[in-house]
């Protein structure tokens, strides 16, 4: 990119597997654009994720159409393996993706149509804007975090390995797909592990021969376009590592990591818990229970011939954490050196100044149509559907914006030609 201004139809920022989606859709509607990252292609992979980490999801189910992964179709890719996927993909798809160019401003142009697009290698007009830069943005560590600079502090992003942390215990805040898998990590290393845990979802690894995401695909779950009131958020513990097992609280607790409830406060050395811990994991044991009881009824009424699993529905004693737990800790006492905070994150979209975010910060759009005419949002959770922040979920959200683009287009399309004429 040079110094001057250069002109595009559609400017997608962000080259993971929102931007990569909304490409080939673009492309295969004859749109011209162009995919600008600031890093490299699907980077949050392979440097915002711990070494061990796999997908959650198995390969013939978290993949793009038009292309299948190198593993096997039931196995979990590692994450360097999702990230060569997506690079593949862009080869694949002969995607304009420009690496290493930051966007700092996206403005309206005032008098005349589209934005003006200012990056750190120059200035970019553009008609219509795809925001493809997901959501996890900005880690987030919740404001309790203690002051007490004895202590190492990451979030979960900065997390890599057992062998960055100090020697000691660690206190794991967060139990979802990422506190779950490092707190079993830092376990099996040797480490003393203390998991807070919350609110959570726990499906099924798998239940009669079928994983959860096809269980959850059969059942209208992932195409499901309202949140249950109070559902949007809660997370979900699953893991694929090892293969991939069925989360289970208690047996983590047996196998030694010492649960505990929601972490409340911090003052004198000292870490409050919330005393909510038997209540959380029974809403786990319901939710798994219920998932359960619906895939038993879907085979039923659809005489599906799968194996009965009567030992899914067993459930060990509760650990002794469980039956009598833990309110306060000393950690001085407890030997912990460390926390990591597996609490999530926040998006950003302070680069992006046009009017179509409300009080919060949070976009308004329908479908990833934002309310500001030429601007689109990608890869958030819940932009139409459950599965909108997921690798497939993704793709057909990218289709539904590319279409709305190409329309678009061919309205400016009509105008010009119309001016043309007088």
């Amino acid at each position: 990119m040079t110094a001057e201004i250069q002109t595009i139809d559609t400017l997608v920022v962000g080259a993971g597997q929102a931007g990569i989606a909304a490409s080939e859709h673009l492309s295969k509607l004859g749109v011209p654009h162009l995919v600008l990252e600031r890093k490299r292609i699907a980077e949050a992979w392979r440097t915002g994720r711990w070494d061990s980490l796999v997908a959650n999801g198995p390969a013939w189910h978290d993949r793009f159409p038009g292309m299948e992964f190198k593993t096997s179709p039931d196995g979990f890719p590692a994450k360097d393996e999702v990230a060569d996927y997506f690079e593949d993909y862009v080869k694949h798809i002969n995607a304009p993706v420009r690496t290493g160019v930051t966007v700092n401003k996206i403005t309206r142009n005032q008098g005349k149509p589209g934005f003006t697009v200012e990056t750190s290698e120059g200035v970019i007009q553009a008609n219509s804007v795809v925001s493809a830069t997901g959501p996890f943005q900005v880690p987030v560590i919740p404001p309790i975090a203690p002051k007490d600079s004895k202590i190492h502090q990451i979030h979960s992003a900065a997390y890599y390995n057992p062998e960055q942390l100090p020697a000691g215990a660690v206190l794991v805040v967060g139990a979802g797909s990422s506190g779950v898998q490092i707190a079993d990590e830092l376990q099996r290393a040797g480490r003393k592990v203390y998991l807070s845990v919350g609110a959570h979802d726990r499906p099924p690894r798998s239940y009669r021969e079928r994983d959860f995401c096809w269980w959850l695909g059969v059942l209208g779950e992932w195409d499901a376009e309202i949140a249950k009131p109070g559902r949007e958020h809660v997370t979900i513990a699953v893991s694929g590592a090892r293969g991939g097992h069925t989360v289970d609280f208690r047996a983590l607790g047996h196998q030694g990591i010492t649960l505990v409830g929601l972490t409340e406060s911090f003052a004198d050395g000292k870490v409050k818990f919330k005393n909510d811990l038997a209540e959380n994991i029974a809403n786990g044991d319901a939710n798994y229970l219920g998932m359960l009881d619906a895939a038993d009824e879907y085979i039923k009424k659809n005489g599906i011939d799968l194996p009965e699993e009567p030992e899914a529905r067993k459930r060990l004693p509760d650990p002794e954490c469980v039956a009598h737990p833990i309110k306060e800790l000393d950690l001085a006492e407890a030997g912990i050196t460390s926390i990591i905070w597996a609490t999530g994150y926040k998006v950003d979209f302070s680069w992006l100044q046009v009017d179509t975010f409300d009080a919060n910060g949070k976009p308004k759009h329908h479908r990833g149509v934002s309310y500001e005419p030429g601007v689109y949002f990608l890869g958030l959770p819940w932009l139409s559907r459950r599965g909108s922040s997921f690798i497939w979920g993704v793709w057909h959200d990218a289709k539904h914006v590319a279409d709305h683009i190409a329309k678009q287009r061919r309205y400016s399309d009509y105008h010009a030609a119309a001016q043309k004429k007088k």
